[in-house]
C-alpha cells in the first residue's frame, strides 16, 4: 500500500511538472492581443522603410553626382546595385532565419538600413557611398524576403489583407520618399548629406516594434511546445528547384521588377522627350507610384478570394499593354492615361508577394519560395533598365525601348497565370 502510495504520489508531482511549464506558455488574451498590435505596427513600419533609401537616392542623384564627382557610368552603375544586393543577399534570409528567428533578422535588418542611410552621404567618397548603401540595401533584402514569411506565421488566416497593409504602406513610402525628398532637402537647407540621412529616422523607428521579437526562435508566441516541436518537424530544406510552381513566380517576380525598374527609372524620361515639361514629367510619375497605394490593399485581398489568380494576372497585363502603345502612339497626348495604366500594371508586386503566401502550407515553405522568388527575380531584372538605356542611347528615341517593355509584358503574363494555379510547392518538390 505504501508502495502504492509513493507511486501515485510520484505521478502526481510528475503530472505537475509536465502541466507547469504548459501554463506559463499560454500567455493571457490582452497580452496577445497586445503583442499583435505591436507585430503589425513592425510590419508596417517596415515596409514603409524598404524603399525610401533607393527613391530618395533617385530625386538627388544629379547633387549626389556633383558633390561626389561621380562618373555617369558608376551613377548608371548606382541604379543597378539595388536589385542585385535583393539577389544576392535575399538568399541569405531563410538561413538567418532559422537559426536566430525571423523578428530578430527584420530588426537587425532595421538597424542596418539605419546606419547606412546615416554613414552614406557624409563618407566623403563613391566607394564609401556605395559600401554605405549595400549595407542598407543588405537590411532591405533580407526584410523583403521574411515579410511574407512573417505574415503567414503569424496571421495564417488573413494573409491576404496583412499583405495588403504591408504592400500599401510598401507604395506609401516609395512615393513619398520620391514626392518629398527634393522639398525637404530645400527645406533643411539645401544640402544633399541632410536630405538623404534624414531617412534614417524612420529606419530607426522601424527598430523598435521589433526588439521585443528578436527574442522568437521559431514558433508563434502562443503556440503550445508540442506546437513548436511540429513546427521543427516542418523545418527541413525543399528541394525548391523541382518545383514548376516555384520557377514560375521566381520568373513573374522578375518579369515585374524589370517592368517597375524600368518605369520608375525611365518613364518621366520619356514624358520629357515628348515635349512634357520637366516639372509635370515627375508629377506623372508620382501619380504612377501612388496608384499602388490603393491596390496594394485591394489586390491582395481579392486574390486570397479566388482560387487562381491567373485572371489577375491577365487584367494588370493588360493594362501594361495599353499604357505602353499609349506611350508609343502619342505620350504626350494621353500622359494621365498612361501613367495611371501603368500604375495600375506595376501592382504586379503585391500580387507576386500574395502568391508567395499561398504557394506554400508551411512557413519553412514560404521562406524558402520567397528567398527562391525574390533572389532569383531580382537577379533576372538587372539587365532590363540597363537595356532599355542601351536601346534609348543607340536608336536614339524610344520606339524600340518600348517594343522591349511591350514584349517583356507578354511572358509575365503567361508565367503568372501557370504561378496562380492552386498548387503548393511541397507537393511539387515531393514529386
Amino acid at each position: 500500500m505504501m508502495g502504492r502510495m509513493a507511486s501515485e504520489e510520484t505521478r502526481t508531482v510528475t503530472s505537475m511538472r509536465i502541466r507547469t511549464p504548459e501554463a506559463h506558455t499560454t500567455p493571457p488574451p490582452a497580452t496577445r492581443a497586445w503583442t499583435m498590435r505591436l507585430l503589425v505596427l513592425g510590419i508596417v513600419l517596415t515596409a514603409l522603410n524598404l524603399r525610401p533609401a533607393i527613391t530618395s537616392l533617385g530625386a538627388l542623384l544629379e547633387e549626389v553626382r556633383d558633390g561626389l564627382g561621380m562618373s555617369g557610368s558608376v551613377a548608371g552603375l548606382l541604379t543597378s546595385v539595388p536589385p542585385l544586393c535583393f539577389a544576392v543577399f535575399g538568399v541569405m534570409a531563410p538561413r538567418l532565419a532559422r537559426r536566430f528567428g525571423p523578428g530578430a533578422v527584420v530588426c537587425a535588418g532595421m538597424a542596418a538600413i539605419t546606419a547606412g542611410l546615416l554613414l552614406r552621404p557624409y563618407v566623403g567618397s563613391t566607394a564609401g557611398f556605395l559600401a554605405a548603401s549595400a549595407l542598407a540595401l543588405m537590411g532591405i533584402a533580407v526584410s523583403n524576403v521574411l515579410m511574407p514569411v512573417i505574415v503567414k506565421r503569424w496571421f495564417p488566416d488573413r494573409v491576404g489583407s496583412m499583405t495588403g497593409l504591408y504592400s500599401m504602406a510598401l507604395a506609401l513610402g516609395t512615393s513619398a520618399a520620391a514626392a518629398v525628398t527634393v522639398p525637404m532637402t530645400e527645406a533643411l537647407g539645401g544640402s544633399w548629406q541632410t536630405g538623404l540621412a534624414v531617412w534614417a529616422g524612420l529606419a530607426a523607428a522601424a527598430v523598435l516594434p521589433w526588439l521585443p521579437f528578436a527574442r522568437e526562435r521559431g514558433a508563434r508566441p502562443a503556440e503550445q511546445p508540442a506546437a513548436r516541436q511540429e513546427h521543427a518537424r516542418e523545418e527541413p530544406a525543399l528541394r525548391i528547384t523541382r518545383s514548376r510552381t516555384a520557377w514560375a513566380l521566381a520568373v513573374f517576380f522578375g518579369l515585374q521588377a524589370t517592368a517597375a525598374y524600368i518605369t520608375m527609372g525611365w518613364m518621366a524620361q520619356i514624358f520629357r522627350d515628348a515635349g512634357v515639361p520637366a516639372s509635370t514629367a515627375g508629377l506623372l510619375l508620382a501619380v504612377t507610384m501612388v496608384m499602388g497605394v490603393p491596390l496594394a490593399f485591394v489586390i491582395p485581398r481579392v486574390a486570397t478570394r479566388l482560387p487562381h489568380q491567373g485572371p489577375i494576372v491577365l487584367v494588370l497585363g493588360v493594362c501594361g499593354l495599353a499604357g505602353y502603345a499609349g506611350l508609343y502612339f502619342a505620350p504626350a497626348g494621353g500622359a494621365w492615361a498612361w501613367a495611371v495604366l501603368l500604375g495600375v500594371s506595376n501592382c504586379a508586386f503585391p500580387l507576386a508577394l500574395t502568391m508567395v503566401g499561398m504557394r506554400a502550407r508551411t512557413g519553412a515553405g514560404v521562406a524558402q519560395l520567397s528567398a527562391f522568388a525574390q533572389s532569383t527575380g531580382y537577379l533576372l531584372s538587372i539587365p532590363g533598365p540597363l537595356l532599355v538605356g542601351v536601346l534609348y542611347q543607340h536608336s536614339g528615341g524610344w520606339g524600340l525601348p518600348i517594343a522591349l517593355m511591350t514584349g517583356l509584358m507578354i511572358p509575365q503574363m503567361l508565367v503568372g497565370v501557370l504561378a496562380g494555379r492552386d498548387r503548393t510547392v511541397e507537393d511539387e518538390a515531393a514529386r
